[in-house]
């Protein structure tokens, strides 16, 4: 989904927006967003004096929550699909970051001469000691 909001020069994670225009952006009123932090469905940033602060992330999130919530689902399951999609974005920057090791490491192989030829799997190769 494309960012709701432009971001300009700040980042999708940069908390930028108060609460009420969080609310006017998601079309949610302020105490559900409140609602929404207590309940861990979104977490927006803190100033100093303790008030809210929403990124495009969040308005993103909150987003998703209230299309998951019109489709049915309750809060804790809106939770769980918003914990399990966290967790498949992680595991999608591992396995990038694995194969980007595995390629370098062909890579690697492919450029050292002194190692034996590749087999394919229906060749044996045996090496017996004199």
């Amino acid at each position: 989904m494309a960012d709701p909001v432009p971001l300009g020069r700040a980042g999708p994670d940069v908390p930028a927006y108060v609460i009420s225009v969080a609310a006017q952006l998601t079309g949610l009123h302020p105490q559900t967003l409140r609602t929404y932090d207590r309940l861990g469905l979104v977490r927006p940033g803190r100033t100093v004096g303790g008030g809210r602060r929403y990124s495009a992330r969040d308005i993103t999130s909150l987003l998703q929550v209230t299309r998951l919530t019109a489709e049915g689902l309750g809060l804790e399951g809106v939770r769980r699909v918003l914990e399990l999609e966290h967790e498949v974005d992680a595991l999608r920057r591992q396995v990038a970051q694995l194969q980007g090791e595995l390629d370098a490491a062909h890579a690697a192989l492919g450029a050292t001469s002194n190692l034996p030829a590749r087999v394919s799997a229906s060749q044996v190769m045996l090496w017996r000691r004199r």
